[in-house]
C-alpha cells in the first residue's frame, strides 16, 4: 500500500466533502459531505498508522468514528425535527431555528 497514493485518496474525498458542503443547500446534503469529510481523515490516520507499523492512527481513527456516529445521531435527530416543523431542510431560511 503506497501511503502516498492514499493521501491523495483522501484529499480527493475531502475536497469533494468541502465543495459540497459550500455550494449545497440542503442540510442533509450537507451533513452527508461532512461525514465524508470525516471519513477521509479516517482513511489517512489508518493508512499513516498502517504505514508506520503503530497502532495510534487506528486508535484515534476509532475515537473519530465514535463521535461521528453520536453527532448522526443528534444531527439527524435535528433535521428531522426542522422538517417536520418547517417542511424543508434549506439552509438559506436564517429563521429556520426560531420558535
Amino acid at each position: 500500500m503506497n501511503p502516498e497514493m492514499v493521501a491523495l485518496l483522501a484529499a480527493v474525498l475531502f475536497v469533494l466533502g468541502a465543495v459540497g458542503v459550500l455550494i449545497r443547500r440542503n442540510a442533509l446534503v450537507i451533513f452527508m459531505c461532512v461525514e465524508l469529510m470525516l471519513n477521509s481523515a479516517n482513511l489517512l490516520l489508518v493508512s499513516f498508522a498502517y504505514a508506520h507499523g503503530s497502532l495510534d492512527g487506528q486508535v484515534a481513527a476509532f475515537f473519530v468514528m465514535v463521535v461521528a456516529a453520536a453527532e448522526v445521531v443528534v444531527g439527524l435527530s435535528i433535521i428531522v425535527s426542522v422538517y417536520r416543523s418547517r417542511r424543508t431542510t434549506s439552509v438559506d431560511a436564517p429563521d429556520l431555528l426560531k420558535l
